[in-house]
């Protein structure tokens, strides 16, 4: 059942209107701390040494020059350590993969380059730095194995499957056979490069010990549960010993989701001296774990000549550490866009000599709709058809995995509104048709889909006799605006001004919630913040009723609105009370409701719900010097309800620009014989920059769905997924050649 959410003053409302983020000014301002940035009296800094090997084992330390230096408390290393659990289980996360946790400090293995074996403890930063140079490691090196190449024929069916990712489903019809009959087939591999989360905030932990054995720790986590889980697993300790803390996060892009090994050593360094520890971790750091890694990809499709699918083969090969199995849907995403009577779809897994790679903005949809939106563009050029035209020649209202109908599907309307913005009809078919000056245009499109997924979640509201409203629970604001939408859903459901409202959020002492991330903390916590805030206006209306010659005596619930800060008649604003004298009347202070939501299980036995894509890029290549340049996108977004335009386009805007950095720019690079990311800085590993972006433009087309009461799917992910696609669609139309192994770069080219 949706529930209404009564405007905030007159018709105005401030959901769906698009209001300006309610935090932008402590950041801008420099009020918004950060992990690194909370202190207490004694603070000691500690600064990682890392292993140069990537696989073998530590031979011997050498510390005393280390130790030497005034200001250094003291070299940590696996020989020296304080006790920690035993037990791998004690050092699960929320959101890890199946397989035997890292465990920084455990014993003297090494499992990956830039793995840390010991952390230096000083007084200051520079200090700890400075000494941590001066730490010798022996090792006894065995030969890595980072090639997935070198390794495909190892790939592997993960035993155990990673919660939450869906493996592929059983092959329907006969696709190999109806492949072999199909008069116009294709068969071709895809792969999108190793890429690195590189936020602007580095991962960072703060430990401030406190009295009673209990600790304040402020990390970067999208998640604070997560982090309170973790070490209090790995440390024997209760949760009300741990308070994990972090209400702004500069960056997150999945790279936050678990709990990185600066947050173990911070609390492992602050037990053995019993003084608040901060780590921060360098920028080269940053690459030792979780990132995007490489799949290898086969897709096979047979057709017919009028363009309808007849076998669809989608085979992946992903990397993965030697003690996890992380897992990403890959190849499920071609069982679900497309309609086709004979399907089959493979995931495999194939160790290396690696950290564990981990999830980076729209995990497995990036890679997987890239080769598979690569592939149906090649057939519509083969068959002489538009792009457009066969992807809906192909199109399906009942989602065929699960053989279900979505509950909204506005993709269609998508490419509808999305080609006229863009232009679309005025295209030429042929590549290298089109030109500006000595430039090659190309223009491309692809489709993009992503879950919409709503999590269990809980949010507490407190509305005090002031008009004042608080919401809070424990999830974090990675940057998408969910400080704002929340207040936004705050004030709308009891008619006061967002001014009125604070929302707290990255806190274990505020209601629990999920970790944010898979683009449903919108659905899970916005829903709940609603719930809380309903129950609470119900409250209110029961003391404004019961109030001496109460305006609304003998008026039902249904039959009022909450606006201006008062309780009114709908059909007769002259009718009303104000909410702070309902409140001074039945003598409460403060009101307090905590509200829940949940998935509805109801819904899900019927239908399937995603988030659509239509994208549309423009490119433009100087034929001379191999350069691309991505010079428009329209995206045309089928999202169900819009909380607030404004941030969910800012969504959109950065997810196309990280789609940029796939399509052109990102690529993490292996030295095979030493097991090691090489271009580990942001002089080396290309982003894109000011001048790589141009003309972004977002439509969200109009789309109702049931799934959650507020009728909202989430925004983080869905504007990534097509891009890297569509621009290499673009760059074949623009030059004619197919470039399958992202980045596109000018080698690639010329």
């Amino acid at each position: 059942m949706t529930i209404q959410i009564s405007p905030a003053s007159g018709t105005d409302r401030h959901v769906g209107s698009p209001r300006s983020r309610v935090d932008g000014p402590a950041k801008v301002t420099g009020l918004a701390k950060y992990a690194a940035e909370f202190t207490a009296p004694g603070l000691t800094h500690g600064y990682i040494v890392t292993s140069t090997i990537a696989r073998g084992r530590i031979t011997g330390f050498d510390t005393a020059a280390a130790e030497a230096v005034p200001g250094v408390i003291k070299v940590l290393t696996h020989e020296n350590r304080p006790d920690m659990a035993e037990d791998p289980d004690g050092y699960k996360d929320m959101v890890g993969p199946p397989g035997v946790p890292y465990r920084p400090l455990f014993d003297a293995t090494v499992m990956f380059s830039g793995q840390p074996v010991a952390v230096v403890l000083a007084e200051d930063f520079e200090t700890a730095r400075y000494a941590a140079s001066l730490v010798k490691v022996t090792y006894a090196a065995e030969t890595p194995r980072t090639d997935i190449d070198a390794l495909l024929g190892e790939a592997y069916d993960p035993p155990t499957k990673r919660d939450g990712i869906k493996p592929p489903p059983k092959p329907w019809g006969d696709a190999d056979g109806a492949f072999d009959k199909a008069p116009i087939q294709l068969r071709q591999q895809y792969r999108m490069a190793n890429e690195h989360h590189n936020p602007m905030e580095p991962h960072a932990t703060t430990v401030v010990v406190e009295a009673d054995d209990k600790y304040t720790v402020y990390d970067k986590i999208q998640g604070v549960a997560n982090t309170q889980m973790y070490l209090t697993g790995a440390f024997g300790l209760k949760p009300d010993q741990v308070r994990v803390l972090n209400p702004y996060l500069g960056g997150g892009f999945g790279g936050g989701l678990r709990p990185q090994f600066q947050a173990f050593l911070a609390m492992l360094a602050a037990r053995d001296l019993n003084r608040s520890v901060r780590i921060v971790l360098t920028r080269e750091q940053m690459w030792s774990f979780t990132y995007r890694a490489e799949a290898v990809q086969t897709v096979s499709l047979g057709m017919e000549r009028d363009g309808k699918l007849q076998a669809l083969k989608h085979d992946a090969v992903h990397g993965t550490s030697h003690y996890e199995d992380y897992q990403e849907n890959i190849v499920n995403w071609s069982g679900t866009l497309y309609a086709c009577d004979n399907v089959k779809l493979t995931y495999k897994l194939a160790k290396i000599d690696t950290a564990t790679p981990g999830d980076m903005r729209a995990p497995g949809a990036v890679s997987g709709l890239f080769a598979l939106e690569s592939a149906m563009d090649e057939l519509a050029h083969d068959l002489g058809k538009d792009p457009i035209e066969l992807r809906l020649i192909n199109y399906t209202d009942r989602e065929p995995i699960e053989d279900k109908p979505f509950g909204s599907k506005a993709l269609k309307s998508c490419f509808t509104q999305g080609a006229e913005r863009f232009g679309w009809a005025k295209r030429t078919p042929e590549p290298r048709s089109m030109r500006d000056g000595r430039e090659l245009v190309g223009w491309g499109v692809a489709s993009g889909i992503w879950e919409a997924l709503m999590m269990p979640s809980k949010v507490r509201a407190v509305l005090t006799g002031d008009g004042k409203l608080e919401l809070g629970n424990s999830t974090g604001d990675i940057g998408t605006g969910t400080y704002t939408i929340l207040t936004q859903i705050g004030a709308d459901t009891l008619g006061l001004s967002m001014e009125d409202v604070t929302t707290k959020l990255g806190d274990t002492d505020l209601a629990e919630a999920p970790v944010a991330g898979g683009s449903w903390t919108a659905a899970s916590s916005g829903t709940a913040a609603m719930k809380a805030c309903r129950e609470i206006a119900k409250q209110v209306f029961v003391l404004a009723r019961q109030m001496d010659n109460s305006a609304l005596a003998n008026v039902d619930f249904e039959r009022v609105v909450f606006s201006n800060g008062r309780i009114s008649v709908a059909d007769d604003p002259s009718r009303s009370v104000a909410i702070v004298d309902a409140m001074k009347a039945g003598g409460f202070e403060r009101i307090e409701v905590t509200g829940e939501a949940g998935p509805d299980s109801d819904f899900a036995k019927e239908f399937e719900c995603f988030t659509h894509q239509a994208v549309f890029v423009e490119v433009k290549v100087d034929e001379e010097l191999g350069q691309v340049r991505v010079t428009r996108v329209v995206s045309a977004i089928a999202a169900g309800k819009i909380l607030n335009p404004k941030t969910a386009r800012s969504q959109i805007i950065g997810a196309t620009v990280m789609g940029i950095g796939s399509a052109l720019h990102e690529e993490s690079m292996l030295d095979h014989r030493l097991g090691r990311f090489m271009n580990r800085n942001l002089g080396e590993y290309h982003v894109p920059a000011h001048a790589d972006i141009h003309d972004l433009d977002v439509i969200f087309v109009d789309e109702e769905d049931k799934a959650n009461p507020l009728g909202v799917k989430g925004v983080g992910e869905i504007g990534i997924v097509g891009t890297a696609a569509a621009i290499a669609n673009a760059v074949y139309h623009a030059t004619g050649k197919r470039v399958r192994d992202m980045p596109i770069t000018i080698e690639k080219l010329l």
